[in-house]
């Protein structure tokens, strides 16, 4: 009797481990944000702090999620961290794509890490040109300065040098990708303790169904918004205001939202080839 009840407790017990065990699922690959923040610099740095950068990032970190991206961030990191930490991601495999964040202080070509240091904007999209990104969509959203110039909202004439500054930093944007300013070159970025109106923007208009926009679409629609619903205040910068742009090196349509993606992404293989005019000039 004592060995059937040993067996009887011995089969419980094999029943019980198997009922525990959990299925092994595979890993599914998901979309990635990386958000990096500069909010405070070292005192040698002689840069201000920007107060309400937190707030950007809260926000996008909220928005993001939903739209099931993973998101990291990381806070004021120095110039050589911020490099390392593009160069990381830019490694690593997504689902359909990739978005980046950068806030901080800058000037045309470059921000600046919390130590004061420039990192060249240009050298952190050629990272994401690597077969691991390779057909994948990348978006990078910019907000900081890119000159001190201040946007009355009328057309100036231009000295060429930061023009010349910009198309040698749109030719290191990789294919599928598309990078988008808070300001043209040579101009000033606004940021105040609610946050920057650039991706306080871009937010509101996530949340409020532009995930599903085509994104040259959205960003068209968040260059309108500011340009005719923001206004600077205050005796200084009353009146100035901003203009978002965007470099666009997509080939196909990109939705930040996973179900447009599925529904409505453009298949130019069904595009038949022109037909030959007849006759010659």
């Amino acid at each position: 009797i004592k060995g059937c009840v040993s067996k009887v407790c011995s089969l419980a017990l094999s029943l019980t481990q198997l009922w525990c065990i959990k299925p092994i699922s595979k890993h599914k690959m998901c979309n990635r944000a990386l958000i990096v923040s500069v909010t405070g610099f070292y005192p040698e740095a002689g840069l201000e702090k920007r107060n309400g950068a937190y707030r950007d990032v809260r926000r996008l970190h909220r928005v993001l999620s939903k739209l099931g991206f993973s998101v990291k961030i990381l806070n004021d990191l120095e110039a050589d961290e911020i490099y390392e930490a593009f160069k990381t991601e830019s490694e690593k495999a997504v689902d359909s794509c990739f978005v980046g964040v950068i806030s901080s202080h800058g000037e045309e070509g470059v921000i600046f890490g919390a130590d004061g240091h420039p990192v060249r904007l240009g050298h952190l999209y050629s990272y994401f040109g690597g077969l691991e990104m390779a057909g994948k969509k990348k978006m990078f959203l910019i907000q900081a300065c890119r000159g001190n110039e201040l946007d009355d909202g009328v057309k100036i004439e231009s000295d060429g040098l930061s023009e010349v500054s910009s198309v040698s930093e749109c030719l290191s944007v990789p294919l599928d990708s598309v990078v988008v300013y808070a300001t043209p070159p040579g101009y000033s970025a606004f940021m105040n303790l609610a946050g920057s109106v650039f991706i306080q923007t871009f937010c509101e208009l996530l949340e409020d169904g532009g995930a599903e926009l085509e994104v040259t679409r959205l960003l068209t629609r968040l260059n309108h918004h500011i340009a005719h619903h923001f206004q600077a205040r205050g005796q200084t910068l009353g009146g100035k205001k901003e203009m978002p742009c965007f470099v666009s090196r997509l080939t196909t349509d990109f939705f930040l939202s996973t179900d447009s993606r599925k529904k409505q992404e453009f298949n130019f293989t069904d595009i038949s080839e022109p037909r030959k005019l007849l006759g010659s000039l």
